[in-house]
């Protein structure tokens, strides 16, 4: 006797004829049917003509029936249980209160899960349940951990956790489907809605996500959500700070709002709300009076009821830079090195150039003109440039500028060129016939101010000029950029003609040279810096650099050395920022709260070699208190770089200022600005977002509910678990009992007789 269980059965056909039998005689039946009809379809009863056609119909389904030989295949089945996966939201927006008052959104979603234990207990025979906690990092939780634990700082990943519960599959079984409770808060992929690759993302997850939506949307807040500003500003150039203001519960309210740089305020308006859910653009422009990097703050005052006061105030870090290097260009002759200067200094847009010629003086008789010396119209402002006005130029060039008639007036004003340089001007002295020979003795306190000094005659010869090792490192000299190094972009540089043969001074630097020897064995330089006092000084000993400008296209290809070393040049000369010794970093320059922060200082000598084994100390100062809150040392490595962090400190704007020192060598000192803000984005946003809900459950084939009150609900749509047979079957043929074949027979039957009754043979 068979003592098989059998829990599932289907309908199958037992014929023994082939299935393609079985189908042309399938088509047989349904032409003989098709015939039939067709034979009565003139008469003109039309209750006769449906009559024939039922009973004709019906006997073909019947002789169907016999051909494919029904049964019932009777299965012993197992069903495979998918997986269930139970997603509760743990990041830190769960802990705002669901109403002013009321528990938070984390405990109101531990009392779901726990009311939903016996929907799911209901499940369990079809579906491993799995509860999750996420933020955005999956792990398992249970409804007591959610309840007893307040939600992690953490940010909201809606679609990682998606994923991540897909990926955790456990011995081969499915996902069939997600439940996820949340406040749709989501910070990463879905911040602006289900939409482009996020929403292909979540239909290529394959699996009902139904949402349950916690909290809800009557909190009363303010919150300073977005801070639209450039990296940098132009010092005393107007600059616009765009700011997005979001408001909920403050409708017909004006609301104050207010700049502040460092403490100071920069800028105030007011806002008027005009609903209930407002949002709200603001701009502030103001004008920056001086370089360097500051923190700014956006700020609203903060009202009572407001679910969170930390978003009421967002800071950022600007960088303030020159607008534009005011430079004086004074020529001794037009030359084409002149020109090509000339032409470049104009372009620039960050250089406002003052240019003359010196080609007379007051005591020129401009109605008298020689062949030997052109006269210019109007006589050279020597006081007002050379005196009352000389502090107003960032860089003073001097081109071609020698021992002439000319300077000999000019010579009057040299100890104020002296006293500007070294106080903190920059001064450019460039070569020509007589400069840095003949020139030098006509004005010799000038001259102390310049790295060079002349060693001998011009030499006409050509020549290729030759970068020295200081001046592969040196930030005038370097042009290493798109895979191109320095000394292949100085390599490809056609030769000189012609140059002053000097020799540097002590402490110089030299960054390029001259094959000719000197007489104290060294190669002539051609380019040389150093810093006198206060300001900075470089000498280029020749009036043809303006053949590096040859290049320009070389090959097609664009060749700027020319460009790009009289833009470093000028930038050395007035200390930008990013050219000092010692430059400090903040790293990030805006930091999340409770996140530790970081400074990278990069330290280097003089001649701009890396400083190994310097010991940098940097200090974290309270801008609002003005004192240190902590101190960091570290020592830097092979590179002169080294990245210290501070402990996380509390909201607000502050200083990093560095020093660092290589044995008794000073090697400078730095600063930067970092923003350490109040909260982050989670916590900038006090609002559940319904909207993201449903379209996660829409493009995944789920359903989006508010958080029910009586538990799981019954309709959550889920995927089937796969069915998988494993035992044995046993087929039982329901075709044979004689009532089939005598209902086939009584078909056929009637519908003879009746076709003989209407007159049809």
């Amino acid at each position: 006797m068979d003592t098989t269980a059998f829990n599932a059965w289907k309908l199958v056909s037992l014929s023994p004829l082939p299935v393609w039998v079985l189908g042309l005689l399938a088509v047989g039946l349904a032409l003989g049917v098709v015939l039939a009809a067709w034979g009565v379809r003139r008469e003109s009863s039309r209750a006769r003509r449906w009559v024939l056609w039922l009973l004709r119909a019906g006997a073909g389904l019947a002789a169907l029936f016999f051909l494919l030989e029904p049964g019932i295949r009777n299965l012993q089945v197992a069903r495979m249980k998918n997986r269930l996966a139970v997603l509760v939201d743990r990041s830190a927006s769960m802990n705002f209160p669901v109403e002013p008052g009321g528990v938070t959104r984390s405990a109101q979603a531990a009392d779901f899960v726990t009311r939903a234990t016996a929907g799911l207990a209901s499940l369990a025979d079809r579906y491993t349940v799995e509860v999750y906690g996420f933020d955005p990092e999956l792990s398992p939780t249970t409804a007591e951990a959610i309840a007893s634990e307040p939600a992690r700082a953490g940010t909201s990943d809606l679609l990682s956790a998606l994923r991540a519960a897909g990926a955790g599959a456990q011995g081969g079984k499915k996902l069939g489907g997600v439940l996820l409770v949340s406040d749709g808060a989501d910070n990463v992929d879905l911040a602006q809605g289900a939409v482009g690759r996020a929403r292909a993302a979540l239909a290529d997850l394959d699996v009902p996500v139904s949402t349950f939506l916690v909290g809800q949307e009557a909190l009363k807040d303010l919150a300073v959500e977005r801070v639209k500003v450039d990296d940098f500003a132009f010092v005393r150039n107007s600059l616009t700070v765009e700011v997005e203001l979001h408001a909920r519960g403050f409708s017909g309210q004006e609301v104050p709002v207010v700049l502040k740089q460092e403490g100071k305020v920069v800028a105030s308006k007011s806002v008027r709300f005009d609903s209930s859910d407002d949002v709200k653009p603001l701009g502030f422009t103001f004008t920056p009076d001086q370089t360097g990097r500051f923190v700014y703050t956006v700020s609203m005052p903060v009202y009572p009821d407001e679910a969170v006061g930390e978003n009421n105030s967002r800071s950022f870090v600007l960088k303030v830079i020159r607008d534009r290097v005011r430079v004086l260009l004074v020529v001794g002759k037009p030359s084409w090195d002149e020109r090509f200067l000339r032409g470049l200094l104009r372009q620039d847009a960050n250089v406002d150039m003052v240019s003359f010629y010196i080609l007379r003086t007051m005591s020129d008789d401009p109605g008298v003109v020689s062949q030997e010396r052109e006269l210019s119209l109007i006589p050279f402002p020597m006081e007002e440039i050379f005196d009352t006005k000389l502090d107003t130029f960032d860089v003073v060039i001097f081109q071609n500028f020698g021992y002439t008639d000319s300077s000999l007036s000019i010579a009057q004003y040299e100890r104020n060129l002296e006293r500007y340089v070294h106080n903190g001007g920059a001064l450019v002295m460039i070569g020509g016939d007589s400069v840095l020979g003949e020139g030098r003795a006509n004005m010799p306190t000038l001259y102390e101010a310049l790295p060079l000094e002349g060693a001998g005659p011009a030499s006409p010869e050509p020549f290729k000029a030759r970068l020295t090792p200081e001046g592969l490192r040196h930030p005038v000299t370097a042009m290493a950029s798109g895979g191109v190094s320095t000394e292949a972009a100085w390599g490809e540089l056609p030769p000189i003609p012609g140059a002053n043969l000097t020799r540097a001074k002590q402490g110089a630097t030299v960054l390029m040279d001259h094959p000719f020897l000197t007489s104290d064995g060294k190669n002539a330089p051609l380019v040389a810096v150093w810093d006198y006092g206060r300001g900075r000084t470089l000498v280029i000993a020749t009036d043809a650099s303006w053949y590096w400008a040859f290049n320009a296209h070389k090959e097609g290809s664009p060749n700027r050395t020319y460009d790009r070393f009289w833009g470093n040049a000028l930038r050395w000369l007035v200390r930008d920022p990013d050219l000092t010794t010692l430059n400090v970093t903040a790293d990030p320059p805006s930091v999340e709260p409770g996140r530790p922060v970081g400074v990278v200082v990069a330290s280097r000598t003089s001649d701009y070699q890396p400083a190994q084994d310097a010991q940098v100390r940097v200090e974290l100062v309270s801008v609002d208190t003005q004192r240190p809150v902590a101190v960091q040392t570290g020592q830097t490595g092979p590179d002169g770089v080294v990245r210290l962090e501070f402990p996380p400190p509390a909201p607000g704007p502050y200083k990093l200022v560095a020093t660092a020192k290589k044995g008794e060598t000073d090697l400078g000192q730095g600063e930067d600005a970092v923003a350490v803000r109040a909260v982050g984005p989670e916590l900038s946003d006090a609002s559940v977002r319904p909207e993201l809900m449903e379209q996660i459950a829409r493009y995944t084939g789920g359903k989006a509910y508010r958080l029910p009150q009586d538990g799981l609900p019954g309709d959550v749509p889920l995927l089937d678990p796969p069915v998988v047979e494993v035992g044995r079957a046993k087929d039982k043929p329901l075709w044979d009992r004689w009532y089939y074949l005598v209902a086939l027979v009584a078909l056929l039957g009637a519908e003879w007789f009746l076709r003989r009754r209407f007159g049809y043979v």
